[in-house]
């Protein structure tokens, strides 16, 4: 963490919950902002994937059998 980003996190504790809690937010909102490009290549590739799945190139898997690769 920067010197800065550090001073500001020091300064953030400070603040009221409610004012942190919208600080976060913030933050959040800012390193979820839209990417055009990206945004296209990610439609791309979910019409690539339902063409091959709708082919019968790809299987579907229940969410069972998902849930169970990452809850054990």
């Amino acid at each position: 963490m920067t010197d800065a980003a550090k001073r500001l996190s020091d300064a953030a504790k400070n603040l009221p919950p409610s004012d942190r809690l919208e600080l976060v937010e913030h933050i959040l909102e800012s390193l979820d902002a839209s990417d055009a490009t990206v945004d296209k290549a990610w439609a791309k590739e979910a019409e690539d994937r339902l063409a091959a799945y709708r082919r019968g190139e790809l299987e579907a898997l229940g969410l069972a059998d998902v849930l169970a690769k990452y809850i054990s």
